[in-house]
């Protein structure tokens, strides 16, 4: 979770952007718990790579701390001061690549239900997709095994698009191989790339799987992170998952399911959802919010939102539709 999320600016310009909320969550939050239950074992350390401390700094570092200790599991903190690309991050973690592992990029939500196949030397997460030449996808042999990874295929290989996340029964074997395309200055793009150690592994003959999930939601930008709210606010009611707090204040207003509501919230005179994120501590006047992000500590008034995503400690007062409006800002 390196990167400084440049195409979810405004928002990840205070912010970094696995920290940043989908329905109420952070992004690595939620990722990292779905991954937990879907794995449905004791975990016993979390390693996080961060860049920079003045970006990341001791606020993340207690999040994330906070975050492996509600799972019953260390956190070690790593960072990636230069971005070399993804074999180099993981490699940045090297202490911690021993045993059987996750490795997963931070800016992805996924819904999964499949069991994890942990006979295999590793399982390469991957979703259907309609337009596998968009993506990098894996080829299959006979056995369903897969034998090479394929980036934006001019014809068709699969249609199983690689999602991120990835599972090693023995993670050293990936670091071995890592090492190796360093050490030999293995570049793809400019970088150091997981892929390259991942093509090695499967040439010493290890068994790759693919583990294929229900949904894959994107969190890279406004757009499309206001779509996996809307997705995962669906999928957390599905769940029966308790959405809205106790704690919050309405007057002459309504809220239409599923919406997140945080503690401490004030309504007045407005119409909130369906697919609406409201952080703690925000107030709501006079308006009608859906298919939106607001997040904590934020004054709403005279608004019909659609669309929108609105960050922390914001004023916001007017007719505008389709916002993207940072925190601390003021739009009058």
């Amino acid at each position: 979770m390196a990167g400084r999320g440049s195409r979810l600016r405004p928002h990840s310009l205070t912010v970094p952007k696995p920290l940043i909320p989908v329905a109420g969550k952070p992004i690595v939050h939620r990722l990292v718990e779905d991954i937990a239950s879907l794995l449905n074992e004791p975990i016993d350390e979390i390693a996080f790579i961060l860049g920079d401390p003045a970006w990341f700094g001791d606020d993340v570092v207690s999040s994330l701390n906070q975050l492996a200790t509600d799972l019953g599991a260390k956190a070690s903190i790593y960072r990636q001061l230069n971005p070399l690309g993804t074999g180099h991050a993981i490699m940045c973690a090297e202490q911690s690549l021993s045993g059987p592992a996750v490795i997963a990029y931070a800016d992805t939500l996924i819904s999964a239900t499949f069991n994890l196949d942990k006979e295999a030397d590793s399982v390469i997460w991957t979703k259907k997709v309609k337009n596998p030449e968009a993506y990098g996808v894996v080829s299959l042999n006979e056995k369903h095994e897969i034998i090479e990874l394929v980036e934006k295929p001019t014809e068709f290989v699969s249609d199983q698009a690689v999602i991120g996340i990835y599972y090693f029964k023995e993670v050293a074997a990936l670091k071995s191989e890592l090492q190796y395309v360093i050490d030999h200055n293995i570049i793809n793009g400019g970088e150091y790339q997981i892929n390259d150690g991942i093509i090695r592994m499967m040439a010493s003959g290890k068994v790759f799987k693919t583990g294929t999930v229900d949904e894959w939601m994107d969190c890279g930008n406004k757009e499309v992170t206001i779509a996996t709210n809307k997705k995962m606010l669906g999928f957390l009611k599905e769940g029966n998952q308790e959405l809205i707090s106790k704690n919050i204040k309405q007057e002459n207003s309504k809220i239409i399911e599923p919406c997140f509501i945080g503690e401490g919230v004030t309504l007045i005179n407005s119409i909130v959802g369906p697919y609406a994120s409201i952080g703690a501590n925000t107030t709501i006047e006079d308006s009608t919010i859906k298919n939106s992000i607001i997040q904590t500590h934020t004054t709403i008034k005279n608004a019909d939102l659609d669309n929108a995503m609105i960050g922390n400690h914001a004023i916001f007062n007017g007719k505008f539709t389709n916002v993207s409006l940072g925190d601390y800002s003021t739009l009058k």
